[in-house]
């Protein structure tokens, strides 16, 4: 991989300083989002080799297969406590935009009270992110068992299923709804160039602190510089950031 040319322009730094960055287990990725002034007009995505994308498949799948079998009594209690709640569903599905536009249906542990969807439009205006996603810290559609399972991410494991399916992997920007993708300027669709993942650098450098704009620039560094060794530091960073649960809600 090359380093992206002209970094004063550009305000992104090249592949040595991100991984090297990740190795640290710093904060180069956001730091150099917060030195930019925004997403990249001449984004273009580096051609990779068959190896990383057949070695980021094989990956996928034994480490999906292995977690999921270690974590399977672990779903098994969460679906009980979602369950006992309220009686209400176990899974929260939605449509959400993979790779190339296409759509397929993303699951999550319900966290929410059943009904959340019809309440969405009532607190629209409380909305505290940027950009077309909506985000509150304080979701009053977010049940109490919900709350727990958001901070540490645990509302994200039957995304396992999604990465089985070949839907996902478990690094690449996370897919979002068809809604918010329609209002995406035409440099931001470049996320669309590859398939959407359970982690991205976004996960592991602040969150929802970030802006969608920081989101989106970390996202498409990402795809620009995508590696092995890349997703292997990123998924490394993973557990402690989920752990610390910085930026979640």
């Amino acid at each position: 991989m090359t380093a992206i040319d002209d970094n004063s322009r550009t305000g992104f730094v090249g592949q040595s300083e991100v991984t090297s960055g990740l190795m640290r287990g710093g904060n180069t990725s956001l730091s150099m989002v917060l030195r930019s002034s925004g997403t990249r007009s001449d984004f273009k995505e580096e051609t990779h080799p068959d190896f990383y994308l057949v070695a980021k498949r094989t990956g996928d799948l034994a480490a999906v297969t292995a977690t999921l079998v270690i974590l399977l009594p672990v779903m098994a209690v969460i679906a009980l406590i979602v369950w006992a709640q309220d009686r209400g569903p176990i899974l929260y599905s939605q449509e959400r935009v993979g790779k190339d536009g296409r759509s397929f249906r993303f699951y999550k542990f319900r966290s929410m009270v059943q009904n959340a969807d019809a309440l969405k439009a009532a607190i629209q205006s409380s909305n505290e992110a940027s950009g077309p996603i909506f985000k509150m810290k304080n979701d009053p559609r977010t049940t109490p068992a919900g709350r727990v399972l958001r901070r540490y991410s645990l509302d994200e494991l039957p995304q396992l299923w999604n990465v089985l399916a070949g839907d996902m992997s478990l690094v690449g920007p996370r897919p979002h709804l068809p809604s918010e993708v329609a209002q995406y300027r035409p440099e931001q669709k470049a996320r669309l160039s590859v398939q959407p993942g359970l982690i991205c650098l976004r996960e592991v450098s602040g969150r929802s602190r970030l802006s969608f704009e920081q989101w989106v620039a970390l996202d498409l560094d990402y795809i620009q510089k995508r590696s092995v060794w890349v997703d292997m530091q990123i998924l490394w960073r993973a557990v402690p950031a989920i752990l610390k649960a910085d930026g979640a809600y």
